[in-house]
């Protein structure tokens, strides 16, 4: 099982960054895939980006491309999105989630994620 706390969000205006937070506890040594998804009122939630705590490339979103990066610090349990070139668009509520791999990899498919945190509000003006 694993327990996650997003923290980073806020408003800002377009152009402008956002860098979110995502602790986690597990109670395993497992690896997981974190992701973070975010989802608009009235859309479904949308995969922006994942990493798999084992190592190896993050996989993005085509709409973030180039202007979100997710990282992480093994040592502290964080992953973290840093959200440049802000557009009004990108307005959401930002959830982190993990899943284990599948088949051998991650993905942005959120049905895949088992675990999820309660999320942090990001909005931006234009």
């Amino acid at each position: 099982q694993v327990q996650l706390v997003e923290s980073g969000g806020g408003s800002v205006q377009a152009r402008g960054s956002l860098r979110l937070s995502c602790a986690y506890s597990k109670y395993t040594s497992s690896n997981y895939c974190m992701g973070w998804f975010r989802q608009a009122p009235g859309q479904e939630r949308e995969g922006v980006a994942v990493i798999y705590t084992g190592g190896g490339s993050p996989i993005y979103a085509d709409s973030v491309k180039g202007r979100f990066t997710i990282s992480q610090d093994n040592a502290k349990n964080t992953v973290y999105l840093e959200l440049n070139s802000l557009r009004p668009e990108d307005t959401a509520m930002y959830y982190c989630a993990a899943s284990p791999l599948y088949r051998g990899s991650c993905t942005l498919w959120a049905a895949r994620f088992a675990y999820w945190g309660q999320g942090t509000q990001v909005t931006v003006s234009s």
